[in-house]
């Protein structure tokens, strides 16, 4: 080997020692291959994410959105004269025997200008769904409320019946008249259960006259109370 091989050759060696001392110097990515890297458009698309431009960001933005147009708006508040219409209404259906419910619903439409629905009257008095629906029935079968027809719209609308006649007759003949009815026939239930043979047989007896003589005067009175309301 001639002298110019040789030093080629030391100096190769000499570089490969000096490569295998130097510290081994990492790779860094630049800062744009990163952000294509982390890209949303980019990353694996769940199954049933439709594919946008901004990826799943832009669908939760957008199922944000839609939430905020179906939220409903609260109910207006209840007048004054609508809370006292409906406390004065619960006392007086309370003094018939008939559920708080059942005031607080005509209390409601008969303090309120325009018909009701089920749902503008579950949500202002915030009562269960079963308890005004099964109110509003009631009332209508009384012939306390009545229906009312808006055009475009097919939810029923309710109106109070103001009628001190229509109010009368219904809860009369809803709660007063079948217990007349069925008088003669409890009256003589009641005295085939007196023992003629028993001390008390006479006190039994002056009982039941008594209960006779209350059906006879309620069946006298209540044509009269029905013909007076009647001229209101």
């Amino acid at each position: 080997m001639d002298q110019n091989g040789q030093r080629s050759k030391t100096k190769c060696s000499k570089d490969i020692e000096h490569f295998q001392k130097s510290p081994i110097v990492s790779v860094v990515t630049p800062p744009s291959t990163r952000l294509v890297e982390n890209n949303l458009l980019t990353m694996p698309r769940v199954k049933g994410t439709p594919f946008t431009k901004g990826g799943s960001l832009t669908k939760k933005s957008s199922q944000s959105s839609r939430g905020d147009d179906l939220q409903v708006s609260p109910p207006p508040p209840l007048s004054a004269f609508q809370l006292e219409s409906v406390a004065l209404f619960i006392h007086v259906f309370g003094a018939l025997s008939l559920p708080r419910s059942i005031g607080e619903i005509y209390g409601l439409l008969f303090s309120t200008p325009e018909p009701l629905s089920l749902d503008d009257v579950q949500s202002r008095l915030q009562l269960s769904r079963g308890s005004a629906s099964e109110g509003l029935r009631w009332l209508r079968s009384l012939g306390a409320v009545n229906q009312v027809y808006l055009p475009g719209i097919r939810k029923e609308h309710f109106t109070a019946e103001t009628s001190l006649r229509k109010l009368a007759s219904g809860y009369l003949r809803d709660r007063i008249d079948p217990h007349l009815e069925n008088g003669p026939n409890r009256l003589s239930v009641l005295e085939s259960s007196i023992n003629p043979a028993s001390p008390s047989a006479h006190f039994e007896k002056s009982r039941l006259g008594q209960i006779a003589g209350w059906y006879k005067f309620f069946g006298k009175v209540l044509p009269l109370i029905k013909a007076l309301a009647g001229k209101f």
